[in-house]
């Protein structure tokens, strides 16, 4: 699926993700303010999450519960030079744990994904949108 979008938009576009996610994992892709951070808040927010979403840039993940009580881990990989980093945070607890996953810069940790997963991809445009691409990826 491809969506051409402007920023103001991004509730719309969250909301038709989520309609189409066959899987509660998410990766991230683009350049640096591309959007992937603020289409995980709009993401977040369709879920019900109640308190701030921000990148966890230092902390490499941050835990948001839904107004369901479903957990979230929002993770920001940019900084691990490799995916043994990854799994001295724990990741792989974090990836079996059913909560929702959404990783930002997941290169080096695709290889630790067990189960399928949507991979989201965000280009800006000259004409300052957006173009996502989302497709799924069974393991």
């Amino acid at each position: 699926m491809e969506i051409l979008y402007a920023l103001e938009e991004v509730d719309k576009v969250a909301n038709q993700i989520l309609d189409k996610a066959t899987s509660r994992t998410f990766l991230f892709y683009g350049k640096v303010g591309a959007g992937k951070t603020t289409l995980i808040k709009a993401l977040a927010s369709h879920l019900e999450v109640t308190d701030t979403i921000n990148s966890p840039t230092f902390s490499l993940v941050n835990e948001h519960v839904t107004a369901s009580g479903d957990k979230l881990f929002h993770f920001d990989l940019y900084r691990i030079k490799d995916v043994e980093e990854a799994l001295d945070i724990g990741i792989e607890d974090y990836l079996d744990s059913g909560a929702w996953i959404f990783i930002e810069w997941p290169d080096k940790v695709v290889s630790l994904l067990a189960d399928s997963f949507h991979k989201i991809e965000i280009t800006h445009q000259d004409s300052g949108q957006r173009l996502l691409k989302l497709s799924t990826h069974k393991l």
